[in-house]
C-alpha cells in the first residue's frame, strides 16, 4: 500500500475508532450474549423436518443436548418416534410428527403439534428433503414439480403457517414490552442452489429458490426479531450422497432411487478434487451448522447463506 493511501487509511480508523461510543450512550439496547456449553438453545422450541434420520436426526439430537425441546418431523414416521425417543430417554423434551411436508394439510398439522406440546416456536428448520436427478433434456414434469414442491413450496408454506405463532407473538411482544424474544429460521439449501449442478436443473432451481425466499423473510421479519438464513451444504455423508438406489422414495406411487452413481467412492473421489480439507462432511458437522445460526450467537446474523463445504468453490 502506497504511504499516502496507508496516511488516508489511518486518518479514517482513527476517526471512525474515535466516534464509536457504548451502545447506551446512543440510546441502543446492549444485546450481550451469553451461553455456557450445552445450553445455547436452552428452554427453545424447534421444529425440523426430515429429522427422523441423516442430517435432521444429528441435529436433533445436537439441539436436544443444547437444551431444546424438539419437534421431530419424518415423511417416516417410525424413524421420527425412534429420534424423539431416545432424545426423552437421554432426559430431554421432544415429541414426533409422521408426515408429507408436501401435503396440503401438513403445516397446520406441525404447527399445531408444536403448540400443544410446547407452546410456541422459536426455531424453525426446513430440513426435509430428496434428490431425482436427470439432464435438462430428460426431466419429466413429475420430477420438476417434485423437487420445487419439497424444497421450495413446502418451506414456504410451512413458514407461512408458523406466522401466527412467530410472528404475531413478536408483534405482541413489541406491543407490551418493546421488544421481542428472538427466534429464527434456518433453510437448507445446497451447493447446488449455489453454483447449479449437471443433472439437478430441478434441484438446483429449487434449492436457489429457498434462497430467495430466505433473503425476503429476513427481510419482512427481521424487525420482529426474526432471523432467518439458509445452509448451502456440499457434500455430507448422508443417504443422498450414498450409493444410488441404496435407499429410496416414493413420490406419487412412484419409486425414486437415492444417493449417487458410485456413492462413497465417487464421493471420496469429489472430495479429493474439489474440497480443500479432502473429505465430505459428517451429518454431526452439518448440524453444527445449524447449532451456530441457530444460537444466540448468531443473533445479529439474518439473510445470510451459509455454505458448508469443507472449503470447495472458494
Amino acid at each position: 500500500m502506497e504511504e499516502p493511501q496507508q496516511r488516508r487509511l489511518g486518518v479514517l480508523l482513527s476517526h471512525v475508532s474515535g466516534s464509536l461510543q457504548p451502545a447506551s450512550e446512543l440510546g441502543l439496547k446492549a444485546h450481550n450474549v451469553s451461553a455456557s456449553a450445552g445450553s445455547l438453545l436452552k428452554g427453545k422450541v424447534a421444529i425440523i423436518t426430515g429429522s427422523g434420520q441423516g442430517l435432521g436426526a444429528a441435529a436433533a439430537n445436537l439441539f436436544a443436548e443444547h437444551g431444546a425441546r424438539l419437534v421431530v418431523t419424518d415423511l417416516d414416521g417410525a424413524k421420527a418416534d425412534e429420534v424423539a425417543a431416545g432424545i426423552r430417554s437421554r432426559g430431554g423434551e421432544a415429541i414426533s410428527l409422521a408426515g408429507d411436508v408436501t401435503a396440503e394439510e401438513f403445516p397446520a398439522c406441525c404447527v399445531k403439534a408444536a403448540v400443544e406440546a410446547f407452546g410456541t416456536i422459536d426455531i424453525l428448520i426446513n430440513n426435509a428433503g430428496f434428490t431425482w436427478d436427470g439432464m435438462i433434456h430428460r426431466i419429466t414434469p413429475k420430477q420438476w414439480d417434485a423437487m420445487l414442491a419439497v424444497h421450495c413450496t413446502a418451506p414456504f408454506r410451512l413458514i407461512q403457517a408458523a406466522a401466527p405463532v412467530m410472528r404475531e407473538a413478536a408483534k405482541k411482544e413489541l406491543d407490551e414490552k418493546g421488544e421481542a424474544t428472538q427466534r429464527c429460521i434456518i433453510n437448507v439449501s445446497s451447493t447446488s442452489g449455489t453454483h447449479g449442478n449437471p443433472g439437478q436443473a430441478n434441484y438446483s432451481t429449487a434449492k436457489a429458490g429457498v434462497v430467495g425466499l430466505t433473503k425476503t423473510v429476513a427481510r419482512e421479519w427481521g424487525s420482529f426479531n426474526i432471523r432467518c438464513n439458509a445452509i448451502a451444504y456440499g457434500f455430507i455423508a448422508t443417504r443422498l450422497t450414498a450409493d444410488k438406489g441404496s435407499s429410496t422414495i416414493s413420490v406419487g406411487g412412484e419409486k425414486v432411487k437415492l444417493g449417487i452413481p458410485g456413492g462413497e467412492a465417487m464421493a471420496s473421489a469429489a472430495a479429493e478434487m474439489l474440497i480443500p480439507m479432502k473429505r465430505v462432511g459428517t451429518p454431526e458437522e452439518a448440524a453444527g451448522a445449524m447449532l451456530l445460526l441457530a444460537s444466540p450467537y448468531a443473533s445479529f446474523i439474518s439473510g445470510q447463506t451459509l455454505e458448508v463445504t469443507g472449503g470447495a468453490y472458494i
